[in-house]
């Protein structure tokens, strides 16, 4: 390709881009790229839950409930030591 007909490929280019700026096209482009990075993601972390072993996801469950228990201790420790004496 010459540099003329390269030049003229460019100015189109840069013609076509701000004119589908002017249309609002960019801003749609920004709502898909985000929603496609969002459902990636949720995806991803889908695949990932599948593919864990019944035993791994028994250990989280029981590490969650250990957590919650001990947390709602420390919530009745923390309310306990603000009533009267």
């Amino acid at each position: 390709m010459s540099s003329s007909s390269r030049a003229w490929a460019v100015a189109a280019s840069v013609g076509v881009v701000e004119a589908l700026k002017d249309q609002g096209v960019c801003r749609w482009n920004y709502a898909f790229r985000l929603l496609q990075q969002q459902a990636n993601t949720n995806l991803r972390s889908y695949i990932q839950a599948k593919k864990l072993s019944p035993a791994v996801m028994a250990t989280t469950r029981q590490q969650d409930k250990s957590k919650q228990s001990e947390e709602s201790l420390r919530t009745v420790m923390y309310l306990s030591s603000w009533a009267p004496n």
